[in-house]
């Protein structure tokens, strides 16, 4: 019998118990561990593999009449909103904040 490698004595059993449990909850995290991680990378997959056209409305020129002057910008919820002074008469110009598109205009006349 060689004298240099320890003898391990058998556990009794209530550390055996105890040994159990704590392998138990080990696997347990493990798993929950796993799991939150697959969740978080499978949801920035879905976001990178399902995004919107915003990739497109990077470079958007939008023509204004000749001698039109923006007077204020605003975002609204989805959309841009931009005021516009076209030779004295107020302009409202709304576009969709992930395309760019123009969606609808607003005039303001004086009545006769």
């Amino acid at each position: 019998m060689n004298h240099s490698e320890p003898v391990e004595k058998p556990l009794d059993p209530a550390q055996a118990a105890i040994v159990a449990k704590v392998r138990w909850m080990m696997l347990i995290t493990g798993l929950t561990t796993f799991l939150g991680i697959a969740a978080v990378v499978g949801v920035i997959g879905y976001r990178v593999f399902h995004a919107e056209g915003s990739a497109d409305a990077t470079n958007v020129t939008a023509a204004l009449p000749k001698g039109a002057k923006v007077i204020a910008t605003a975002v609204a919820r989805n959309l841009v909103v931009v005021t516009i002074d076209v030779g004295g008469a107020v302009e409202i110009r709304t576009f969709d904040i992930k395309t760019l598109k123009p969606i609808s205009r607003l005039r303001f006349a004086n009545e006769p």
